[in-house]
């Protein structure tokens, strides 16, 4: 069942460790069946908190959204984003 992978950015602190984290999390797709939904495009909320900007990764299930998001690749990645700004990161199974 496809498993989607939601990234909310909720305030952007430092522009540049954020281009590391860009160039980082890039590097880490590797052979993961990633498929780009939506990526900082523009966006409304209408309800909730705001959002800086919003990514939607689809993956062929869950097991394999979660083996991209604990890689060593993507988690030398995240460090970059921990220091780039504050995100909500959510797990979604598909119907």
């Amino acid at each position: 069942m496809t498993a989607y992978v939601i990234l909310i950015r909720e305030k952007l602190r430092d522009a540049d460790a954020m281009a590391k984290y860009g160039a980082a999390a890039g590097a880490a797709r590797g052979d993961h069946k990633i498929t780009p939904l939506a990526f900082y495009g523009k966006h409304e909320v209408t309800e909730g908190a705001a959002a800086d900007g919003v990514v939607i990764l689809a993956f062929p299930t869950m097991a394999e959204a979660k083996a991209w998001y604990e890689s060593p690749e993507y988690t030398a990645a995240k460090v970059h984003r921990f220091q780039a700004a504050d995100y909500r990161v959510l797990f979604v199974e598909g119907v």
